[in-house]
């Protein structure tokens, strides 16, 4: 395959967030064969299954994108220790009704940010665990939990700081790598 297009699923919903941020930035590190879709998950009505049988135009829509990636990178931040709601919305949505999980098959990749020291570990473990029953193949490793600031990265969304470019770099070629494998 010599074009990959990936989904980018923010799990935070701040215009201005880090995670955002950082979304973005993952962007301009990927080689030219790969090309991104922010998905918009915070429009999505809350997941009931009485309305599995006529899903709503906002839930068709981040399904058919996910449907179309050869992979899906998740950057969530961390929520009292756990993955925000709205990204638990969207990874039910998607895996739903029984039997037509969009999720199924795509190589995920997961990274995030926040302000404290152990970035966004336990959200990353919550969602890996999640994200393994809707039998998405995923990177283990490297793992990126990232401390973040309003200065981490510029205006160009480039990272101010030459090591935490070189580390986060390192962790798109593993994904870039990890996509080639598994989407062919």
């Amino acid at each position: 395959m010599s074009q990959y297009q990936i989904a980018m699923v923010v799990g935070s919903l701040r215009q201005d967030s880090y995670n955002r941020k950082l979304a973005q930035a993952l962007t301009k590190m990927a080689p030219p064969e790969f090309s991104f879709d922010f998905v918009e998950i915070g429009d999505l009505p809350l997941y009931n299954q009485d309305d599995d049988a006529n899903q709503a135009e906002q839930v068709k829509r981040m399904k058919q994108q996910i449907a179309a990636a050869q992979g899906v990178i998740f950057v969530t931040p961390e929520y009292n220790r756990s993955i925000p709601g709205v990204l638990k919305n969207a990874l039910d949505h998607g895996s739903r009704p029984y039997g037509q999980n969009v999720w199924a098959g795509k190589p995920a990749g997961v990274i995030g940010a926040s302000m404290g020291a152990i970035g966004t570990a336990l959200a990353q473990q919550h969602l890996r665990n999640i994200i393994s029953y809707l039998d998405m193949p995923t990177l283990t490793a490297p793992e990126a939990y990232l401390k973040f600031d309003d200065n981490t990265v510029d205006a160009d969304f480039q990272f101010t700081n030459a090591g935490t470019q070189k580390f986060v770099q390192g962790w798109v070629d593993a994904y870039v790598a990890w996509v080639k494998k598994i989407a062919g």
